[in-house]
């Protein structure tokens, strides 16, 4: 074996496919683990680029995001049907479900309203 700078013998490094982990890791019914979590921030903004392509309606907003044991949730707002005057538009709240990578796993709709309600609190 060659000596590295230190003049200790360098170990040959073991080669690992990454396929190989993954399937070990479901052969024992674990999930893989992903290097890193996304933030709040990139979570949200893919929520909305992967419901824009589902719906093919833009999201105006998100509403909320919070992460999850598997990776996140987020309810997105989405204009479902224009009207004149604007306060009368349809409006629809979507609950996404997104993994740790980011990964859009469900959606579903959860409300609608006219944009000029609002919520009453109890």
């Amino acid at each position: 074996m060659p000596a590295d700078r230190d003049g200790d013998e360098a170990r040959p490094r073991k080669r690992t496919h990454r396929g190989a982990e993954e399937s070990r890791v479901r052969s024992r019914g674990e999930r893989p683990r992903h290097s890193q979590r996304l933030s709040a921030s990139r979570a949200m903004l893919s929520a909305m680029q992967q419901l824009k392509d589902l719906l093919g309606k833009a999201p105006e907003s998100v509403s909320a995001v919070r992460p999850t044991d598997d990776g996140w949730e987020a309810e997105v707002e989405v204009l479902e049907i224009e009207r004149i005057p604007d306060t009368t538009s349809v409006m629809a709240s979507y609950r996404v479900t997104l993994d740790a990578g980011g990964e859009l796993m469900a959606y579903e709709r959860i409300r609608r309203y006219t944009r000029a309600q609002i919520d009453r609190r109890a």
